[in-house]
């Protein structure tokens, strides 16, 4: 999305617009006196959206752990067992 601002405002909301460029793939043109100046835009061009009908296809190209499946699933039940107790609520405060 194009969007303008004043110079002023883009001191004032540097972090927000970085954000809004890098997430949503917004580009800004940034005014002096009313002049545009300045314009700032993401450096890649952002991630299409995908759909839940692309995700099969998607999770064909995820690679396959191979030879380290069973290994990989032993360390997570592992993980699983040595799981610290947490107390019920309230009982730390």
């Amino acid at each position: 999305m194009e969007k303008t601002i004043s110079a002023t405002e883009a001191v004032r909301k540097f972090s927000e617009i970085l954000n809004s460029i890098k997430y949503r793939g917004d580009h800004y043109t940034i005014l002096r006196g009313g002049k545009p100046i300045a314009s700032i835009s993401p450096a890649e061009t952002p991630l299409k959206e995908r759909t839940l009908g692309e995700l099969k296809g998607l999770m064909k190209k995820i690679p396959r752990l191979g030879d380290e499946a069973e290994r990989f699933g032993a360390d997570l039940k592992k993980i699983i067992k040595e799981q610290p107790f947490v107390p019920e609520q309230g009982k730390w405060e």
